[in-house]
């Protein structure tokens, strides 16, 4: 079944591994192997990976950083993609303010990047754990501050090898969602607009946002983040600590005591777990306050 991805080895740009456990690619630490797992240098790479892909009708996922995912302890039956060399590259053009990003950059890095050349506006993304390819995927935002504002166009590959460049109002960004979201069109490299400003004052924004993350966030568990989207209205973390919920666990999984927005791996969770840990402060929160948390964490292999 996978004879033709294995032969991808011997394709220059792209590494093919057998059985990878998805654990070790997940912010949550959590999920079973993936039946291959391709890390790509290039466009052109990534093209024949998908002609290949095509070819054997195998499942795909693109994978980011995996700080928003969580993966079925039976791991992923298909091929787990991921954009490595040229797709980390960030660069600034010629007109001084705009940054070209691989969607495989993280946001640090993007963020020190922008920090580096002088330019604001980033500075809400300091410590979103994520790719500059998925906070594009998803809208991602902290702290007052959206992809959205910054975003001046994204490249993108379809499954059969078209590219294509969406500019801003093309992009469809709302509360963590774009145009590319629950689609198969794989996101490369994004552009970003920024603001001049100085050094002293983009890290003094900087930290002062990181210092709240470590406040008020539980960063020294393993987790996906805010487990819940916002309720319109609300505030998923007040809802469910109003519940009683905080603290509350199964198994190795979680609810924070720290902020209850977020499920918590304590060291051994399962994805069975976390799962369960979900539909119950899904249906105490609906029960008690008549809302119904949606899911902001992505799933695979479920």
């Amino acid at each position: 079944m996978y004879e033709k991805i294995d032969a991808l080895r011997n394709i220059s740009g792209c590494t093919v591994l057998v059985d990878e456990p998805m654990s070790a690619h997940t912010s949550f630490r959590i999920g079973g192997p993936a039946d291959r797992f391709v890390c790509v240098e290039n466009q052109e790479a990534l093209k024949k990976v998908l002609e290949t892909i095509a070819d054997e009708q195998l499942p795909l996922f693109v994978l980011g950083k995996g700080s928003n995912l969580l993966v079925a302890d039976e791991g992923f039956r298909g091929v787990v993609l991921s954009l490595e060399g040229d797709f980390k590259q960030i660069t600034l053009d010629n007109d001084g303010v705009t940054i070209r990003c691989g969607a495989g950059a993280s946001l640090s890095s993007l963020c020190k990047f922008a920090r580096d050349h002088a330019l604001s506006g980033l500075e809400f993304a300091w410590g979103i754990p994520g790719s500059a390819g998925g906070a594009a995927y998803m809208n991602a935002g902290a702290y007052g501050g959206e992809m959205k504002d910054v975003l001046t166009s994204v490249q993108a590959v379809s499954l059969d090898g078209r590219e294509k460049t969406l500019y801003a109002d093309e992009l469809d960004l709302s509360y963590r969602h774009s145009v590319f979201t629950g689609g198969t069109d794989i996101i490369t490299f994004v552009c970003l607009r920024l603001v001049p400003s100085k050094v002293e004052q983009i890290q003094s924004r900087m930290n002062e946002l990181i210092l709240r993350r470590k406040e008020k966030q539980p960063l020294e568990f393993a987790s996906a983040g805010s487990t819940f989207k916002r309720p319109e209205g609300y505030f998923a973390a007040a809802l469910i600590e109003q519940c009683g919920l905080k603290g509350y666990t199964i198994g190795g999984a979680q609810v924070s005591f720290k902020h209850s927005g977020f499920i918590i791996n304590t060291g051994n969770a399962t994805c069975k777990e976390v799962l369960a840990l979900i539909a119950h402060v899904q249906y105490v929160v609906e029960e008690q306050a008549h809302v119904r948390l949606q899911t902001e964490v992505e799933f695979l292999g479920l």
